[in-house]
C-alpha cells in the first residue's frame, strides 16, 4: 500500500483561537519533488480531502480549508463538488481574470461560497486587477513580505467598510506579528505562527482508468441506478471511496446502508464531477494531464453547444473522449474496445469521422490557432532539438537541404 501527502497550515483569529486551515500540495513526506500545475494540484488535494481522509478529522468538527483555486479550477466545474461551509476558495494572485472567469467568481459568491484573495501586495496593479471582483471577496489576504506598510494601511482603510476580512500571511517573527496585529489584522498565518504540517494518508488500491470511463459513460446515458451500482460494486475500493466521500459531505447525516442510496444522495452530476477530477487527479501519470485534459473539457462544452439537442449528451462524450489517448499515452483504439460506446462517438474518437466531426475539426482549429501564437510568443525559449523530435513524431518531412 503506497502512501499519499498533503500539508495543512493554522490560521488564526485576532484572539490567538485557530479560524481555519490552508491546505497544501506534497507530494512527499519531506515536501515537494514536483509541483504538477495549479490545477492538479489542487484537484490531488481534493480528491484526498474528500475521500480518502475523514475530513473531521483532519479539520476538526466544523474546522474550514483554504485551496488554492486559478482559472482553470474555476471553470473546469470541479469546485462544485466542495461543500460551501467547509472550503474557501483562495484565488492565486496570478489568476487570469477573463469575463467567464469573473462570472464564475460572481456565481460562486452567489452560492454561498466564501471567496479570498491569495498573495495580495497592495500595488496599484493589483488593486485594478481585482478592481472588479471586490464586492464578492470576503478575505483578502495580504503579503507581508511585498506589501509597503503604507500601502497596506491605506488598503485596509478603503476596504475595510466593505466588510471583508483582511489575512496577514508569511508571518515570520513575533515583531511582524505584535505589528500586524496593532493595525488590527483579523487573521495571521505564518511560520512563526505554525509551520505546514504534514498528513500522510494511506493510498489505496487505484481503479483502472477502464473502469472510470466505463462509468462515466452510464452516467452520461442516464443509465438505471441498478446497472450503475451494479458496475461499482464489481470493485470494493471503488465502493469504498465514494462511500468516503459521502460521509464527507455535511448535508448527509444518514448511515450509508447500499451503492443505490450513494448514488441517489450524490445525483449523478455531483458523482460525475468526482469520476472526472478522480480520473484526472489520480489515475493519469501523463506530466502533461492538466493541459490536456483542459482542452478536452474544451472541446466536450463546445461540441455539446453545437449538437442537436438529442446529440448534446454524445457530443460532449464524444469530446471528451477525443483526447484520452494522450492522456493515458497508449493507442485510443485499443482503449475504445475496452469500453463499449455508442458508435458515433467512437467512430469520431478512432476515425476523426461522422455527425460530430466538423465541430471536432472546429475546436481544433481553434485549438492549433492558440498554440501557434504561444509558440510564436515563445520561439525563443524552444529547443531546436525538441522541436525536431516532435516533428518527426508527428510524421512531418523536414527538408534538410534548407537547413
Amino acid at each position: 500500500m503506497g502512501k499519499l501527502f498533503l500539508a495543512k497550515q493554522k490560521i488564526f483569529n485576532a484572539d490567538g483561537n485557530v479560524y481555519a486551515y490552508e491546505l497544501l500540495f506534497r507530494d512527499t513526506a519531506h515536501g515537494i519533488a514536483e509541483f504538477p500545475g495549479n490545477m492538479k494540484a489542487t484537484s490531488h488535494i481534493i480528491i484526498n480531502t474528500l475521500t480518502n481522509l475523514n475530513i473531521d478529522q483532519l479539520l476538526g468538527k466544523n474546522g474550514t480549508a483554504f485551496i488554492n483555486v486559478d482559472e482553470q479550477m474555476l471553470t473546469s466545474g470541479i469546485i462544485d463538488m466542495l461543500d460551501k461551509k467547509r472550503f474557501i476558495l483562495e484565488l492565486l494572485e496570478t489568476i487570469e481574470l477573463s469575463e467567464k472567469v469573473i462570472e464564475k467568481i460572481k456565481l460562486y459568491h452567489k452560492r454561498g461560497y466564501t471567496i479570498a484573495i491569495d498573495d495580495f501586495d497592495c500595488s496599484i496593479g493589483m488593486i485594478k486587477k481585482f478592481a472588479p471582483l471586490i464586492k464578492h471577496i470576503h478575505i483578502m489576504k495580504i503579503d507581508v513580505m511585498s506589501a509597503e506598510l503604507q500601502n497596506i494601511e491605506a488598503v485596509m482603510g478603503k476596504l475595510r467598510n466593505a466588510g471583508i476580512k483582511f489575512l496577514a500571511e508569511k508571518i515570520e517573527t513575533k515583531e511582524e506579528y505584535d505589528k500586524y496585529r496593532s493595525i488590527q489584522f483579523d487573521l495571521f498565518q505564518g511560520y512563526f505562527l505554525h509551520k505546514p504540517e504534514i498528513v500522510e494518508i494511506d493510498g489505496y488500491k487505484e481503479v483502472t482508468h477502464l473502469i472510470i470511463l466505463q462509468l462515466i459513460r452510464l452516467i452520461k446515458e442516464d443509465a438505471e441506478t441498478t446497472k450503475i451500482e451494479m458496475f461499482i460494486k464489481q470493485r470494493a475500493d471503488l465502493s469504498f471511496k465514494l462511500i468516503k466521500f459521502l460521509n464527507n459531505q455535511e448535508s448527509f447525516s444518514t448511515p450509508v446502508e447500499s451503492i443505490t442510496q450513494v448514488i441517489t444522495l450524490l445525483g449523478r452530476d455531483k458523482l460525475l464531477r468526482w469520476l472526472l477530477v478522480y480520473l484526472y487527479a489520480e489515475i493519469s501519470t501523463n506530466p502533461a494531464s492538466e493541459v490536456i485534459l483542459q482542452f478536452a473539457l474544451n472541446r466536450a462544452e463546445r461540441m455539446e453547444e453545437d449538437a442537436h439537442h438529442r446529440d448534446k449528451e454524445k457530443a460532449y462524450l464524444a469530446g471528451m473522449f477525443s483526447l484520452l489517448g494522450a492522456l493515458f499515452d497508449t493507442n485510443i483504439k485499443e482503449l475504445m474496445n475496452h469500453v463499449k460506446m455508442d458508435s458515433e462517438i467512437t467512430r469520431l474518437v478512432i476515425e476523426k469521422k461522422g455527425k460530430f466531426a466538423p465541430s471536432l475539426q472546429k475546436a481544433e482549429l481553434m485549438e492549433k490557432e492558440y498554440l501557434r501564437k504561444l509558440i510564436l510568443e515563445n520561439f525563443d525559449k524552444l529547443d531546436p532539438v525538441e522541436l525536431i523530435y516532435a516533428l518527426e513524431y508527428s510524421g512531418v518531412h523536414i527538408d534538410k537541404t534548407k537547413l
